[in-house]
C-alpha cells in the first residue's frame, strides 16, 4: 500500500510529536514534522508531501506567511494544506471538522484526533 505523506509545520514540540505518533499509528501515512517555520519551505521541497498541516501563530514566520511561499512554489502550489490553529474553536467546526476562511481550512485547537483525522482523509480525497 502507498502511504500518503503528510508534513506537520508547528512549533509545539509536545503536539507534533503526539500527532506524528497518532497519524503514524493508523498505518495509513508516512509523517515528517518541522518544527521551524523558517525551514518549512524547504521540508516540504525535501519531502514532497501529500497534505500539509500548518499551524498559524509561530515564531519568525506565519502559517499565512509560510502558505503564501508554499502557493508561489511550483513545486509546492498544489500541495492542500490543512491550518491547525487556536484561533477557531472545535464548536466553529461543526460536524464537518474544519471552517473555511478565504481560501484556507482550518481544524481547530486543542485537536481531537477523530477530528484531524477525518479532515486529513477527506482533503486528501478532494473533498474539502
Amino acid at each position: 500500500m502507498n502511504k500518503k505523506r503528510i508534513l506537520i509545520i508547528d512549533d509545539d514540540v509536545p503536539l507534533t510529536l503526539s500527532m506524528k505518533i497518532n497519524l503514524e499509528d493508523i498505518g495509513d501515512y508516512e509523517v515528517r514534522v518541522e518544527n521551524s517555520s523558517l525551514k518549512a519551505v524547504a521540508a516540504a521541497r525535501e519531502f514532497r508531501p501529500d497534505l500539509i498541516l500548518l499551524d498559524i501563530v509561530m515564531p519568525d514566520l506565519d502559517g499565512g506567511d509560510v502558505s503564501a511561499q508554499m502557493k508561489s512554489d511550483p513545486m509546492l502550489a498544489d500541495v492542500p494544506i490543512l491550518m491547525v490553529t487556536a484561533l477557531v474553536s472545535n464548536s466553529e467546526t461543526g460536524s464537518d471538522d474544519v471552517v473555511s476562511s478565504g481560501d484556507q481550512l482550518m481544524v481547530a485547537k486543542p485537536i481531537k484526533f477523530d477530528k484531524l483525522v477525518h479532515a486529513i482523509e477527506s482533503r486528501l480525497a478532494g473533498e474539502l
